[in-house]
């Protein structure tokens, strides 16, 4: 089973409009709500593909329940600590330019953070875990390294898609998988790297750190995997119109992830990660099965190897 874990999940209204002017009346011509947060883009991605997957988080109020309404009805198990509050409204306008308006997510009491890593105790060998997205407010910076250190003994694969002093922590803990874009992993390393041997090199010193598999998002040229048995792969992202970035990194993990536990091939993984990935780019939400496989037969994926 596929678990993740959203600290501050959300419902996204995204609203279509010819153009915005700021301080005038505008209309929209569609709107559309979709749960939101990182590893709930994950679960619904792997449900899509129809592996079977469990989202834990937090959730509050009448919003946090019809989360939890969507995510079952798109074939999601949920398992969320109820908190306080209303589970946030992010609002995303989608015109000539996209501009995201993100809320504040609930306070999470200290003792729903403890009800969330007692829930961890359950997984078991052959799990995989998947912590996705930023540390909120008022939660510690070593939640994500405190939930690896109650799975690892256990023999759980574990995936972390977040950055900074969060994604920092959990590197001595020997993640399976982290998946930075090229701007995190510079910041992490505390100065900006450009291009895929620049890439490479801040790939080598978190590996170094600890991290088994460092899967980094270079946007339109593709993604670079430096693997666990020393090889550098750069997989070239399919070209198309793109449409709404939002899930396209969630929505890699879920591919990567989907692939390698059916075969446990890093290649094939990182392949149709990028084409996960790149077929929701190419849709206003995440991609369906049938897109990206019609992506997959119009766009095969190239790896190309790095020498290191």
């Amino acid at each position: 089973m596929i678990y993740t874990v959203t600290l501050s999940p959300s419902l996204d209204y995204c609203m279509t409009f010819p153009h915005v002017t700021a301080g005038q009346v505008n209309r929209a011509q569609s709107a559309q709500i979709y749960p939101g947060g990182k590893g709930v883009n994950v679960s619904i991605l792997l449900a899509r593909l129809g592996t079977p997957t469990q989202a834990f988080g937090f959730c509050a109020g009448f919003t946090g329940a019809e989360l939890c309404r969507r995510l079952d009805a798109l074939g999601c198990r949920t398992d969320f600590v109820e908190i306080p509050g209303e589970t946030r409204i992010n609002v995303k306008l989608f015109s000539n330019v996209t501009t995201d308006l993100n809320a504040a997510g609930p306070q999470i009491p200290k003792e729903a953070l403890s009800a969330l890593l007692g829930k961890l105790t359950a997984l078991k060998e052959g799990d995989t875990l998947v912590l996705a997205g930023a540390i909120p407010a008022g939660v510690p910076q070593d939640f994500y390294a405190r939930a690896l250190r109650v799975v690892a003994p256990k023999g759980v694969r574990t995936v972390v898609d977040t950055s900074g002093q969060a994604l920092k922590r959990v590197l001595s803990s020997r993640p399976f998988l982290i998946k930075p874009n090229l701007d995190e992993l510079g910041a992490l390393l505390g100065h900006p790297l450009k291009g895929t041997k620049e890439a490479v090199r801040g790939a080598q010193a978190v590996q170094q750190a600890g991290a088994r598999n460092v899967l980094v998002s270079l946007g339109k040229v593709g993604a670079l995997l430096l693997d666990e048995e020393g090889r550098a792969l750069l997989g070239h992202a399919p070209q198309g119109k793109a449409v709404n970035p939002v899930g396209a990194g969630d929505s890699m993990v879920a591919g990567f992830l989907y692939s390698y536990l059916q075969n446990g091939d890093l290649p094939q993984a990182l392949r149709m990660g990028l084409l996960c990935g790149s077929a929701t780019t190419f849709q206003p939400w995440l991609a369906s099965k049938e897109d990206i496989l019609a992506l997959q037969k119009r766009c095969p994926v190239e790896i190309t190897g790095l020498s290191l």
